[in-house]
């Protein structure tokens, strides 16, 4: 395992109170708000798959699909998904996932998020570098989308 292409790791400082960050990140309906999914009446819980439409231009085609590994209050989200599916009739059920994991800490200034993707060596090699390259820049924007959202609380 090579940790320059298996994980993909983003840390961002949010001016907002811990308590704030976790609602963003564990309510699935804020969540989707701020990450581009539809997921109206959808939940967060460890065991459970969570699912719903993309809403994010050019891919609502798509759907938001993990399994949700971990929750910790205030503290930490896990959960798994297969990275980059964005071809409608492929069947990516048989691949391995990656482990997406959200860590929150409360720092002088606010909360620092960090969010870490990894297992993309595991991938298929045909798919590999194109998923990690895509979910860079997807976690690039998202950690910018909730630094939004949290600061009009």
């Amino acid at each position: 395992m090579n940790a320059s292409t298996d994980r993909i790791e983003r840390q961002i400082l949010l001016k907002a109170p811990v308590s704030r960050v976790w609602r963003a990140l564990s309510n699935a309906e804020e969540f989707g708000g701020w990450f581009g999914v539809a997921l109206k009446g959808k939940v967060f819980a460890p065991g459970q798959r969570t699912q719903g439409q993309i809403t994010y231009p050019g891919y609502e085609h798509l759907v938001f699909d993990v399994l949700v590994e971990r929750v910790e209050p205030q503290r930490l989200l896990s959960w798994r998904w297969h990275p980059a599916a964005v071809e409608p009739n492929v069947d990516y059920s048989r691949e391995p996932s990656t482990l997406v994991v959200f860590t929150l800490k409360e720092v002088e200034d606010g909360t620092l998020l960090t969010v870490v993707e990894s297992g993309f060596d595991s991938l298929p090699a045909e798919r590999r570098l194109e998923a990690f390259r895509m979910n860079s820049g997807g976690w690039d924007a998202q950690v910018q989308n909730i630094e939004k959202h949290v600061a009009k609380a």
